[in-house]
């Protein structure tokens, strides 16, 4: 079903992946949680089984500039930047980055590099767009982003995960793309890790959320329902198309793409990351930022498509208990986070454990709210999840891996996350509750 160069086919526009994007894209979705037709800044978002032949006609029509910067890595570049910086012909001028990383110092020498260019298109999936989006959030220019993988939800949110200069991997507030393009054909010839790292990161709405409600009614945290209304259909379309992922069938990594684009939207309406990143997102942060030299060239999404199955098993063994947990005061020392870490990161460590510190008197509350809600709270809970053996099986047809050892990671390292990773955000999750409970390092010794 690929098009002739240039052409757009209405006929999969209006029925296809797009016809849920292009709602909330016109301002037609109502938010379920206010009543009122969600507005977000993207208004172009395009899934196309092909788009060859039609960048430039997309790129003049959403983002009109005199020059261009086209910037990719030598994957991106080879794989779709050069069919794009033709298309432009003279107005483009490329930036083909050596293996380029997410951080504060790429994003200043993106700037620099670029500066007498009007606009930056980026070719490729998280550490390109993100750079792109961060760096042109920074200056004021504006960007576009033509996908080259189906491997995060970034392409539809207004927020990058930059490394700051401390060493410590945060989300940042950037902008929204003018455009993002997807081209399911070249997606569909990504290295397959990559296809099944997208579905990893898919894969997390169900951890994300127990982790976020729990929170909500425990502590009190905003909670929106508007991002999984958004992703339920598309989600039982993905799960059901797992072996297709790994097959590169191109219906199947259209509603991947579908449903990173739908998860992006949530992350934009909310105005926060929650609804994505709770402690799946924590365990894989914490190794961007503190693995070094042992961290094996792994990428975002298979890092959250393994921490995804470790926090639904966790969450699984706590909501198996029909009586309610409870905490002890907290275990908090200062001295062995300042060991851990490196010296730049470690007062935004102390300070995300300081938040959560519970002494004897806010433990007497929150055993007390526990006891009394669990009933209800437990069932509400059970009914967000899927089972842990479900996600391990689906991501594993989708050719990618559920436990560490299935993608390269040492043991050690990966304990190492799950048990410290709760130190580097003020976020609650289930991976708090199992450490209050005195519960996460036999957890650990059993499930990792």
């Amino acid at each position: 079903m690929h098009n002739s160069a240039g052409a757009i086919p209405s006929d999969l526009t209006r029925r296809g992946w797009n016809h849920l994007i292009e709602d909330v894209t016109a301002g037609l979705w109502v938010n379920p949680d206010t009543g009122l037709k969600a507005e977000i800044p993207f208004k172009t978002v395009i899934i196309e089984d092909s788009l060859l032949g039609a960048e430039a006609d997309l790129i003049e029509r959403t983002m009109p500039a005199g020059t261009y910067g086209v910037v990719a890595d030598q994957n991106t570049y080879d794989a779709y930047g050069h069919a794009i910086a033709r298309s432009l012909g003279g107005r483009a001028s490329v930036f083909v980055l050596d293996h380029p990383h997410a951080d504060e110092e790429q994003v200043r020498a993106l700037c620099d590099q670029t500066r007498h260019v009007e606009a930056l298109i980026a070719v490729g999936s998280g550490t390109i767009n993100d750079l792109c989006k961060y760096a042109t959030a920074c200056d004021g220019r504006s960007y576009s982003v033509f996908g080259t993988a189906p491997s995060m939800n970034g392409y539809t949110s207004t927020t990058a995960s930059i490394t700051l200069d401390s060493g410590l991997k945060t989300t940042k507030p950037a902008h929204a793309a003018k455009g993002v393009f997807l081209d399911v054909a070249v997606s569909a010839a990504a290295p397959q890790y990559l296809i099944a790292a997208g579905f990893g990161d898919s894969l997390c709405r169900s951890t994300a959320q127990v982790d976020w409600y729990f929170s909500h009614l425990l502590l009190g945290t905003e909670y929106a329902t508007s991002p999984y209304v958004l992703q339920a259909d598309d989600e039982k379309a993905i799960l059901a198309r797992s072996q297709g992922l790994g097959r590169r069938d191109h219906e199947a990594i259209g509603y991947l793409h579908r449903i990173l684009a739908l998860g992006g939207f949530g992350i934009t309406i909310t105005g926060m990351s929650h609804p994505g990143s709770m402690g799946e997102h924590q365990i894989s942060h914490w190794i961007d930022s503190f693995a070094g030299e042992r961290r094996p060239g792994t990428v975002h999404g298979q890092q959250v498509g393994v921490a995804s199955v470790t926090m639904a098993r966790l969450q699984e063994i706590i909501l198996g208990s029909e009586t309610a947990p409870t905490v002890r005061p907290s275990l908090f020392d200062e001295m062995d986070i300042r060991a851990r870490y490196p010296a730049a990161a470690v007062e935004d460590c102390l300070q995300a454990s300081r938040a959560k510190v519970m002494d004897a008197a806010r433990v007497d509350r929150f055993n007390a709210d526990l006891e009394r809600l669990w009933p209800v709270l437990r069932e509400r809970l059970k009914a967000m999840t899927i089972p842990s053996a479900a996600l391990a099986a689906h991501l594993r047809a989708a050719g990618g891996g559920a436990t560490a050892s299935e993608i390269g990671m040492d043991r050690d390292l990966y304990r190492d996350a799950v048990r410290y990773s709760k130190e580097m955000r003020n976020r609650y999750s289930m991976l708090d509750l199992a450490s209050d409970m005195g519960i996460l390092d036999q957890f650990i010794e059993e499930e990792c």
